[in-house]
């Protein structure tokens, strides 16, 4: 898909004030680490995250997302009466009804003919989201919008501490799915598309591709089952290595699919943003894709895992702290469990 039409007019984030390192998890595992003999480190040996960011307990996404749309739409200096979508797109929600893009729109004072939903789609989220945006503003439809999305991890991490406590049959076999759950942390991140008739910063949307491997939609699953687990915390298992080979493979075939659309080849790239998982996987996807990771901005050592909202935050900081330039080609480079992939050209 390409753009004529369409421009980055914001990137904004909010992050906790809690820091939760590795090493402070671990220590609430020792008995876990003692009996079965691994060692101290693991985690962030494994992961390269030293740390992650908590909300308050009993934070909900929808409050703090009500926070960053509208530090965006006001960031972006566009009337807020050019805004006709609105789109709640990270994995945590209020609950299942409304959607709870409902109180963001409420809190930000939208108009009325803003349309409202929420997008549900692992880690993508809030990237399609864009693409709906992005769409809508081609065909004329709106003028602007905002995506925005609030990971809470608490409830994740703190939860599969528990179970890991509680279950005396775990091996160094059987806790191997429940690892990935410990790199989750929180953040929120909100992105303002317009119409470059009204940008001011002219930074275009060129487009991008979209692609999915749906064979590998069981390699990472997550949920609430009360009866399980006897609260209301969601729980997650990932076969990582599954998980992490696969995925590449997606994106891998997803970049060659987007350079195709964008014209592009490797050295187009001047800059590049990618979902947080890990530095094995930043490392392989990389190698793979024959990007530089030198032009990559990585955030997963002080923020971990942010889900839906990892990339946008990610881009967020690259921009503020002067990581792009006037000109720049951008990419950025999404994947999410599923597993699915959405990657976009940005002209700076």
């Amino acid at each position: 898909m390409r753009f004529q039409h369409v421009c980055v007019e914001t990137l904004c984030y909010r992050l906790p004030d809690e820091v939760v390192t590795s090493a402070a998890l671990e220590q609430r595992l020792a008995p876990v680490y003692e009996r079965l003999g691994l060692p101290a480190g693991r985690l962030e040996l494994m992961t390269g995250i030293r740390e992650r960011r908590f909300f308050p307990p009993g934070t909900r996404p929808g409050q703090i997302s009500a926070l960053t749309a509208r530090d965006a739409v006001q960031a972006s200096g566009l009337d807020p009466a050019h805004f006709g979508l609105l789109v709640h797109g990270s994995v945590c929600r209020d609950q299942l009804e409304p959607a709870t893009a409902s109180s963001v729109h409420h809190a930000t004072g939208l108009p009325a003919e803003t349309l409202v939903l929420d997008v549900s789609n692992a880690c993508l989220g809030l990237l399609n989201g864009c693409l709906l945006l992005a769409n809508m503003i081609e065909l004329g439809q709106v003028s602007a919008g905002v995506i925005v999305g609030t990971e809470i991890g608490r409830g994740l991490v703190e939860g599969t501490i528990e179970t890991l406590l509680a279950d005396g049959s775990l091996t160094r076999q059987t806790i191997k799915p429940a690892f990935a759950s410990l790199t989750i942390g929180s953040g929120s991140a909100a992105i303002v598309l317009c119409d470059r008739r009204l940008s001011r910063t002219g930074h275009r949307l060129l487009g991008g591709s979209v692609r999915s491997d749906t064979a590998a939609y069981q390699l990472c699953a997550g949920g609430i089952a009360v009866e399980d687990h006897g609260d209301d915390r969601p729980r997650m298992t990932t076969d990582s290595e599954a998980l992490l080979h696969a995925g590449v493979e997606l994106a891998a075939a997803t970049w060659e699919q987007t350079r195709n659309v964008l014209g592009w080849d490797n050295g187009s790239v001047d800059k590049s943003f990618t979902h947080q998982v890990g530095r094995a996987h930043r490392n392989l996807l990389y190698e793979r894709l024959g990007i530089d990771p030198g032009k990559d901005f990585a955030t997963i050592e002080f923020l971990g895992n942010t889900g839906a909202t990892a990339l946008p935050i990610a881009a967020a900081l690259g921009a503020e702290q002067g990581h792009l330039e006037a000109g720049d080609k951008v990419a950025w480079l999404g994947i999410g469990s599923g597993l699915s992939s959405v990657m976009l050209g940005i002209e700076w």
